[in-house]
């Protein structure tokens, strides 16, 4: 039986940006806004918070915009983020604090899932091995290393697993080395399946259209694990959720209002 009570999805920020970044090979000249989401779990067993955004600090800060954004790595500039998009302050709208997140799950560390870890010292953090190697070599420019290089309670993983009855990490490479999905089983309604940037948009999930940025330039591995995902939705009769649709974003449940 789940021990999932509630879920949240959480805007912290939008990004603009071509298309193609998204649907690989596909929407050039096609600028896109894309939502950078964290959803938050609540549990029997604790709080899991699946990604964390970006780090605040890079985009606010001139010095610190300019040297991560501001280059020919991102000819689209820094995403956006309000001061009221930041996590803890979502958390607050909930009267909770970053101590009672007790697990964050990195679907992988590029700078807008992992940038926030920097708020989240305290937890344990889950990330696949083969996404740690990669992101510390860096793999690609979306690796910041002062992102995760921190005093962090890692627990580094190596496979597929329960991280409490009902919530399941699923392997699904290609966008990075090591990413992961995550299996949500609600105590009402149908599962949620959380493709993260295994697909970004609704389209790489109908379509089967790899992510823009594919590690090694590996598109059939990207695709082969938007194909897993797709197995799964039907095998579970999950709703499966892209990571960067803005459209799907807005169909969904307004923050607070949760998913149970």
């Amino acid at each position: 039986m789940t021990q999932v009570k509630k879920f949240w999805p959480i805007l912290t920020g939008t990004h603009r940006y071509e298309k193609t970044l998204s649907t690989r090979g596909r929407g050039q000249g096609e600028i896109i806004q894309a939502p950078i989401l964290a959803y938050l779990i609540e549990t029997q067993n604790g709080r899991i918070l699946f990604d964390v955004g970006c780090d605040y600090q890079k985009i606010q800060q001139p010095k610190l915009r300019q040297t991560y954004y501001e280059h020919e790595g991102f000819p689209f500039g820094p995403p956006d983020m309000t001061e009221e998009q930041q996590l803890p302050n979502k958390l607050a709208r909930l009267g909770l604090k970053t101590e009672d997140v007790d697990v964050v799950f990195c679907s992988h560390l590029h700078f807008d899932h992992a940038g926030g870890l920097c708020e989240f010292c305290h937890a344990e953090v889950h990330v696949h091995q083969q996404e740690m190697q990669a992101a510390l070599l860096p793999a690609d420019e979306a690796y910041f290393k002062s992102d995760f290089d921190l005093p962090l309670n890692w627990k580094v993983q190596t496979g597929e697993y329960d991280l409490v009855p009902g919530v399941s990490a699923i392997e699904t490479p290609g966008h990075t080395a090591g990413h992961m999905s995550m299996l949500i089983e609600l105590p009402k309604g149908k599962p949620i399946l959380l493709a993260g940037d295994a697909a970004d948009l609704v389209e790489n999930i109908t379509d089967e259209i790899a992510p823009g940025l594919c590690w090694q330039e590996n598109e059939t591995l990207a695709i082969q694990s938007i194909q897993k995902l797709k197995r799964l939705e039907l095998e579970h009769q999950a709703n499966l959720w892209p990571n960067h649709d803005w459209t799907f974003f807005q169909n969904h449940n307004p923050f607070p209002k949760p998913y149970e």
